[in-house]
């Protein structure tokens, strides 16, 4: 893979200028850790051990071109991927909208609550789940409209540096305290190569490292950060690997600790997302030491609030962008995006109030449209990278094209698979 994250000899570019870069590839792990990885992985090490181990590291690698298109395509052509969808043709544009505005609303409701749930730790006094929601929302939106892109990138490093520390340390403990029957115990462990797990892995790959559209999430945060920044093709390549590779290791890091912690250990796993928030929180501090516990529950929470601020903004771009594309319009309006920022917020916080109960069955259910339309995504992402014609440093090589077309196979063999098991059996 070294046309995956190889760059020009000239005009390299410093360490810290390379570091000084890292911003949309950042937000971008943000966006995806706080689903996929902080319940998703865990739980897959809970249930299964590390049987699972190796499928999350191919799906990591398999979904890797697709993801990487969206900085490709904006470094080569100033455009944004929503732009690139647009010009494939109105209909695609379309269907990618709709899905959207479904996913921001859903993903946003179920992250609010979740980030509510842990902001309960702190509260000493009893607030209802709506009020908690509130809460948190009403501080999303005043760091987003008074601070825009500068205030996320800089909240998302912080985020994603403590998390990884503090995760690490966990682990390294759970690995020289873990029991020397660890490998009997995973070996017992549930097979998950059966029919009755693929609506598990179904769930887990499908948002792992996050769904394909996030790469035109990535594609805006780029084109944001280019109007501001001096980004070059190295440097804004860096920053994708840094946070797609980053990504890959916390998902074997989670997948670690639930392993090591709580696989074998007879714990019935909590349903909900929020349960389980509480009880991966009580699982670090079993770990790390009690002493740790409000310390960790405020990692997990800023975790879980970073990727819900993230997801906010992101998906306002793009819808925004693509109301634009749309109706034929030159420039973007900010206040467009901002009253997308608070449409989807409002929407989200009137799920939590309203229809809290059908919260998980709609997570569910976007869940499994993030997974049935990957390939699809993934597809449209590959057109664009390899129909445009674009730098040599930025282009699609061998290496990264015959990548390209196996992680094709594998996503619509594995829809194929769902949908055989879904309702053809």
């Amino acid at each position: 893979m070294d046309d995956v994250i190889t760059a020009p000899n000239k005009n390299k570019a410093s360490l810290s200028q390379l570091l000084g870069s890292l911003g949309p590839g950042i937000m971008m792990a943000a966006a995806a850790v706080g689903g996929s990885h902080l319940v998703a992985s865990t739980k897959a090490g809970a249930i299964y051990g590390w049987q699972l181990a190796g499928l999350i590291l191919l799906v990591n690698l398999l979904k890797y071109p697709f993801f990487r298109s969206g900085v490709q395509y904006t470094m080569g052509t100033g455009k944004s991927l929503v732009e690139g969808y647009s010009q494939l043709g109105r209909p695609y544009l379309w269907a990618f909208v709709t899905l959207s505005s479904i996913s921001a609303v859903v993903n946003t409701a179920a992250l609010l609550l979740f980030s509510a749930s842990l902001l309960g730790y702190f509260i000493p006094v009893d607030l209802s789940m709506p009020v908690l929601s509130g809460i948190v929302l009403v501080t999303c939106l005043t760091i987003l409209l008074a601070g825009h892109y500068k205030a996320l990138d800089t909240l998302s490093k912080l985020i994603m540096a403590t998390l990884t520390i503090s995760t690490l340390i966990a682990v390294s403990i759970a690995f020289t305290s873990s029991d020397p029957t660890a490998t009997t115990i995973a070996a017992d462990s549930p097979s998950p190569w059966t029919l009755a797990a693929i609506g598990f892995i179904v769930v887990t790959m499908g948002w792992m490292p996050a769904p394909i559209e996030i790469s035109s999430l990535t594609s805006m945060w780029l084109k944001s950060q280019r109007k501001h920044t001096n980004v070059t093709a190295q440097s804004a390549l860096f920053d994708f690997n840094v946070g797609y590779i980053g990504t890959a290791i916390l998902a074997m890091v989670f997948l670690a600790l639930g392993a090591l912690v709580l696989n074998g250990t007879g714990v019935e796993l909590a349903q909900s997302g929020i349960g389980f928030s509480h009880q991966l929180v009580g699982m670090y501090a079993s770990t790390i030491g009690e002493w740790s516990r409000y310390l960790i529950a405020v990692i997990a929470f800023f975790c879980i609030f970073g990727s819900t601020i993230t997801v906010i903004d992101g998906y306002s771009r793009v819808i925004s962008e693509s109301q634009r594309l749309l109706k034929n319009q030159p420039e973007t309006n900010p206040k467009v995006t901002q009253a997308w920022m608070v449409f989807i917020s409002m929407s989200a916080l009137a799920i939590i109030v309203f229809w809290a109960s059908a919260l998980m069955p709609m997570l569910n259910f976007a869940m499994i449209m993030a997974f049935i339309t990957t390939p699809f995504f993934a597809l449209l992402n590959y057109i664009l990278v390899t129909k445009t014609p674009l730098p040599t440093e930025l282009a699609v090589g061998k290496k990264l094209k015959w990548l390209s077309i196996v992680g094709l196979v594998y996503l619509f063999g594995f829809l194929a698979l769902f949908v055989w098991w879904k309702w053809l059996i």
